[in-house]
């Protein structure tokens, strides 16, 4: 990878990891126009600069909440505290995508990478995220978090394992069909993200630290650092956006981006 491949899909990955429009779709096929898919290593990888965007902009949540769990934990609050419930939702959420994606482990980092699966994710995926929105209730907050809702929204999540889906838009989604605020579902999917995103970078990390052939590490840290200055200008744009508007434009550039890329594979411009 040279250094102006990692700085353009360090800027997609940090102007669509919160959008619902899947950042390993925008990875996969930008990266195919330098040549070839930068691959989900790659993309893991640079996940860790938008989830510590994350970690930044919500540092005032992520430690109140870890907190009040610590504290329940060992009894001195009780669990039914919101924040230290909040904890363990965002546990019990996390658990489907951590045993589905060391299941597929394989197809996701393979086959699954396919840009006709990927380009009809896409589509498919923007009826339902439309569908949701339409018919949302916007009546419930994070506060009115079941346990039942909390493996729901990890359910949803893990549907991200497959390009085209998108973590956020999955989770948002999910929420929306259980009746939570905009606002509501889309911070709850940024706090959702956190554990499965770090563990998958992570291990990805560690996992090419140790391939025989050295990896750019150059080109992959500008692509992180620029991912975390993207993304956490986007999550703060994207929490005012939903506040009044609905997630339309959004669904239209997926349908729009999901059928020029069909149009690009059938003539042989773009490679699946």
């Amino acid at each position: 990878m040279d250094w102006l491949q990692a700085i353009v899909l360090g800027i997609v990955q940090g102007l669509t990891e919160f959008l619902p429009i899947s950042s390993s779709a925008h990875q996969s096929i930008v990266g195919r126009f330098f040549g070839d898919d930068p691959g989900s290593a790659f993309t893991a990888i640079t996940q860790l600069g938008t989830e510590a965007a994350v970690l930044v902009y919500f540092r005032k949540d992520i430690v109140t909440i870890i907190r009040s769990w610590c504290l329940a934990v060992v009894g001195k609050l009780p669990h039914s505290d919101p924040d230290a419930r909040l904890g363990w939702m965002v546990i019990l959420g996390s658990i489907p995508i951590g045993v589905l994606g060391l299941a597929f482990k394989d197809v996701i980092t393979g086959p699954a990478r396919n840009l006709w699966l990927t380009a009809t994710m896409l589509l498919v995926f923007a009826l339902v995220i439309g569908y949701a929105d339409l018919r949302a209730k916007q009546e419930r907050e994070l506060d009115r978090l079941t346990v039942r809702h909390g493996l729901l929204y990890g359910l949803w999540q893990a549907l991200a394992l497959i390009p085209g889906v998108s973590r956020s838009g999955g989770t948002i989604a999910g929420g929306l069909f259980m009746g939570y605020t905009r606002e509501a579902a889309a911070r709850y999917s940024f706090l959702l993200a956190i554990p499965a995103v770090l563990l998958s970078g992570f291990q990805q990390l560690f996992d090419i630290a140790d391939d025989p052939v050295e990896p750019a590490w150059g080109p992959i840290a500008v692509a992180t650092l620029i991912s975390f200055v993207i993304g956490y200008a986007v999550i703060a744009w994207l929490l005012r956006y939903i506040s009044t508007h609905t997630f339309k434009p959004f669904v239209i550039y997926r349908i729009v981006l999901a059928l020029v890329i069909f149009a690009l594979l059938a003539t042989g411009v773009l490679q699946a």
